[in-house]
């Protein structure tokens, strides 16, 4: 029955939608009853994932641009806006890692694409959506974190030092939103089996890594109308177990 489904109703934004988590995330939101707006560069990517939720009896709309096109996020905040008159979930979960090397090897050009991938463009979404969150009975906000953004990683310059920014951004603005009907979180996904990860980590055997289906289960429950959490960080290595 659609009444036991955790988001019957509520419309969910998601940046990085076409694959990994954002769309383990997507999925999971529709299957509990989110009409999901999917947010990606690829058109067929996106495709892919509509057809698995269609698949799951859900449904979604989806949104080929690049989120560093701040003016066309702008202009998306207002069509939801028109359409809807508010938004229940924002996930931001899109993300770039960059080179790993030092930092006085980092191209000034891919040091700017990572943060305003990483950081600005999170800003950009809370700037656009936070009086759609607003206007929500309960809104939520989830963004994606990194082990790398709260402690030194050698070579990995520009990706931490965004998240690290990212980490603060939200913490600030959930000072801010404290005494409204929004929650507000990130959450650290660990060692999770994504392309961004392979990258990072060829070697690595992505047997022993977390599955993105695993932890957006942690990312239904932040979005659900029943969370109390609000401010924090939450490691997935450190709720698995509930799960």
């Amino acid at each position: 029955m659609n009444d036991s489904k955790k988001l019957t109703g509520k419309i969910a934004l998601i940046t990085g939608a076409s694959k990994g988590i954002g769309a383990a995330v997507a999925k999971e939101f529709a299957k509990e009853g989110a009409h999901v707006i999917l947010v990606a560069r690829t058109q067929a990517s996106l495709e892919e994932v509509d057809d698995a939720i269609r698949a799951l009896g859900g449904t979604a709309t989806l949104v080929p641009l690049d989120v560093n096109d701040w003016t066309a996020l702008d202009h998306l905040a207002m069509t939801i806006f028109e359409r809807y008159g508010y938004l229940d979930i924002l996930v931001g979960n899109a993300a770039i890692l960059g080179t790993l090397t030092p930092i006085t090897h980092i191209n000034p050009g891919e040091w700017d694409k990572v943060l305003s991938t990483n950081l600005t463009t999170n800003y950009r979404l809370l700037r656009s959506f936070d009086p759609l969150l607003r206007a929500a009975p309960f809104g939520r906000v989830i963004f994606v974190t990194s082990t790398a953004g709260s402690q030194i990683y050698p070579y990995w310059g520009s990706y931490a030092v965004s998240k690290a920014g990212l980490d603060m951004m939200v913490k600030i603005y959930a000072a801010e939103v404290e005494h409204t009907n929004i929650k507000v979180n990130l959450i650290n996904p660990g060692g999770t089996r994504t392309s961004m990860r392979a990258k990072a980590f060829p070697g690595e055997n992505p047997e022993n890594l977390t599955r993105p289906e695993e932890v957006a289960k942690l990312f239904l429950d932040l979005a659900s109308e029943t969370c109390i959490k609000h401010g924090d960080v939450i490691a997935w290595k450190d709720v698995s177990k509930n799960y």
